[in-house]
């Protein structure tokens, strides 16, 4: 968090300075409009807080640590190339859409098939059932598209969200502090065996990188909070999002986090109901897709918008937390 609260301030004074701003599209919401040219790609020093702290302070010799880090940061590159595109080259557009799924299909692959690949025991790829003590479903081969949906799932999920000041980093740090206490339960024989959880050797290391993400994401919120100062591009949110994705799996807590990111869900679902709707009855659900704009453009003041998402966050994240105990 410090490291994130002193490189924030010249940063944002050198990215206003050479002009790399946000672009805003002006078939959005007309509030947005102001916020052009607000510094973005904010999510470059998040995911370098991340990193750099948990390089220093996490066990290097644990595989976990590895995944959860090359995940991240090679969805982080996508997401820069996106926006050096769009704020450097001025390719309106940025990444071609097919360019990036197909770039975030072959990592996300490469992750899910190394993952299954170190399995140990059964449980590493199973898939466990919320509020059961020892229901878990065997997913064998098929734990890879599993894993792969999880991982690139997220991380446009986060994407999507990403729309408004501090939308998206609060419920990020609110799922990766609750993924941190799952990894170090699940890592912690003792714990474990006393909560009935499946007990898996090395994840409660992650448990370093989720307290990393809370930090980040804290010391980007006191700039990114409204009105922002900047924001975090899809070099942040892809990043983000996948490293939430990869350590739900690691810790095997998929379903949980699809509970602790309802917001993300709901966005992201939002979005393919919008798209359907209009290709098939050339009728739209929403005023505006993702759903935050539909209620900007229903009338609730951004600052409103944002603080009920997180309302709700904390209450998934609180109701996602209740299933180490309600089993």
């Amino acid at each position: 968090m410090l490291f994130r609260l002193f490189l924030a301030p010249p940063i944002i004074r050198r990215l206003a300075k050479a002009q790399i701003g946000q672009v805003v599209r002006d078939d959005g919401p007309q509030s947005h409009l102001s916020k052009t040219a607000t510094p973005t790609m904010g999510g470059v020093l998040i995911l370098v807080a991340i990193a750099a702290t948990t390089l220093l302070w996490a066990n290097l010799e644990n595989i976990y640590i590895w995944v959860v880090l090359g995940v991240m940061l090679s969805f982080g590159a996508i997401g820069w190339i996106d926006d050096y595109r769009k704020l450097i080259l001025k390719h309106s557009r940025g990444l071609p859409g097919k360019w990036k799924y197909c770039l975030q299909s072959i990592f996300g692959l490469l992750a899910a098939m190394f993952l299954y690949y170190i399995a140990k025991s059964p449980v590493e790829t199973s898939l466990l059932i919320p509020f059961f003590k020892n229901l878990a479903i065997p997913l064998g081969a098929a734990y890879i598209i599993f894993t792969y949906f999880v991982i690139v799932g997220t991380s446009n999920a986060v994407n999507l969200t990403d729309g408004l000041d501090g939308l998206a980093i609060l419920p990020t740090v609110l799922i990766g502090g609750a993924l941190g206490i799952f990894a170090y339960i699940t890592g912690n024989v003792k714990i474990a065996e006393y909560l009935v959880f499946p007990y898996i050797p090395g994840v409660g290391e992650v448990a370093v990188l989720c307290g990393a993400m809370v930090g980040a994401g804290l010391g980007f919120l006191w700039f990114n909070a409204y009105p922002a100062q900047i924001f975090m591009g899809d070099v942040g949110a892809l990043g983000l999002g996948a490293a939430l994705g990869v350590i739900a799996v690691v810790v095997r807590q998929e379903l949980v986090l699809f509970i602790m990111g309802g917001v993300f869900v709901a966005e992201t679902l939002s979005v393919i109901l919008q798209v359907g709707s209009y290709k098939l009855r050339r009728k739209r659900i929403f005023k505006m897709a993702p759903i935050h704009h539909h209620f900007e453009l229903a009338g609730w003041p951004e600052p409103r918008v944002i603080v009920r998402f997180w309302i709700v966050t904390v209450v998934l994240v609180l109701f996602g937390l209740a299933t180490i105990k309600l089993r």
